[in-house]
């Protein structure tokens, strides 16, 4: 018998790859590793889950029973890959066996970063990357009455918007003096803040925390400002850090995420990348469109039919209801300037080039009916 496909990872990125190959290729053989219980979930999902009471139990779209019989694998459970052998095209697990390979692809995700902090109850810091790390977050918070958040990004302005629709009290805090900053112009930044001023947020901005200490029965934050905060639990939402020690343990070349081309290729034969872990062409970029365009292009690739990914315009949707965002923003190195409509309905800003062509976009509020209009004038991504 042949050898087998080996994907590592079964986040959204593994089994996407896996379902889009199936539908090319029936017969030959799969094994998938993970180092959870292999339950297949839309981790984006996490961060609106708890306002809709959805237990960890209730998120699984397909339990590993199910994945195995729809994608005809063999799915290893609680089992990390330890070593990558590409001369002898091999595996090996931490369960002691050795798996040969036809062709490999890491979908190794990211892992939640948390910066070093001070005090006795750093332990105590949660982060909200995994299925399992939910159902301890939201045990957590039983009979809590007050959440602070680290990080006023994308994870955590989502996360205090279903915290407060729970019924929560929420403190952010981070450095930049706006939330979403890296993603969104100033206007639209300051919308977002004051929508969820409204809904109950407690902005700690323009400065971070230096330690947390256990104090009268909860926690005390001190702040750089010297500021003192008390809240009954902390979520540090502060980023994503790609997932490479495996690759780069195996020589496989790794810049900001693990390094491949237009076709996910690795500097190693038959090793490929996709999803959170990858930088294709230059771009890492930590969302589900993309992620879905790597496993259409790939899956044809593995199958004999070599094919480069691409992607189109692919606006980000930030899950915060209290004010809904949608973003398309110009790539870092593009030229040009912002140009803000501002109304009760919302924000609409567009990225202009110097000769008019329109390269990006964000709106926020009710503004964001005009998604579809606009995404159609954009330029792709990556062609």
């Amino acid at each position: 018998m042949a050898n087998p496909l080996i994907i590592i990872g079964t986040g959204l990125a593994g089994y996407n790859l896996a379902r889009e190959w199936r539908k090319l290729d029936t017969e030959s053989p799969l094994v998938m590793v993970t180092q959870d219980d292999g339950a297949f979930y839309s981790k984006p999902m996490l961060s609106n889950a708890l306002a809709k009471n959805k237990t960890p139990e209730e998120l699984p779209m397909g339990s590993v029973e199910k994945m195995t019989a729809d994608l005809n694998a063999q799915i290893l459970t609680n089992t990390s890959v330890t070593t990558i052998d590409n001369t002898s095209k091999s595996v090996s697990l931490s369960d002691g066996q050795t798996l040969c390979y036809s062709s490999l692809v890491l979908a190794l995700g990211a892992s939640a970063i948390v910066f070093p902090m001070q005090g006795d109850a750093v332990d105590t810091v949660f982060t909200v990357n995994d299925l399992s790390a939910y159902g301890e977050f939201r045990q957590a918070i039983v009979n809590k009455k007050h959440i602070t958040i680290l990080g006023p990004g994308l994870i955590g302005c989502e996360f205090a918007n279903d915290l407060l629709h729970a019924g929560y009290q929420v403190s952010i805090v981070g450095p930049s003096a706006l939330p979403l900053d890296r993603l969104l112009p100033q206007a639209a930044s300051t919308a977002v803040q004051s929508a969820l001023t409204s809904a109950g947020v407690d902005w700690q901005l323009g400065t971070t925390c230096r330690a947390i200490d256990h104090h009268n029965g909860r926690l005390q934050l001190r702040l750089e400002t010297g500021d003192q905060l008390e809240t009954d639990v902390v979520l540090s939402a502060v980023g994503l850090k790609p997932n490479t020690d495996l690759a780069l343990q195996a020589g496989i070349s790794v810049n900001r995420a693990i390094v491949v081309d237009r076709y996910l290729r690795t500097n190693l034969d038959n090793v490929y990348a996709l999803g959170d872990c990858a930088e294709v062409n230059g771009l890492v970029l930590p969302y589900v469109t993309p992620l879905m365009n790597s496993a259409r292009s790939l899956a044809k690739t593995l199958c004999g039919d070599e094919t480069q990914v691409s992607y189109p315009a692919m606006p980000v949707i930030v899950k915060t209801p209290a004010h809904p965002v949608v973003v398309s923003p110009p790539a870092i190195d593009q030229k040009g300037e912002w140009r803000i409509e501002e109304n009760t309905d919302g924000v609409m800003a567009c990225f202009y080039a110097e000769d008019e062509r329109l390269l990006g976009f964000a709106l926020t509020g009710r503004r964001i009916s005009e998604k579809q209009r606009l995404s159609k004038l954009v330029p792709p991504v990556l062609t």
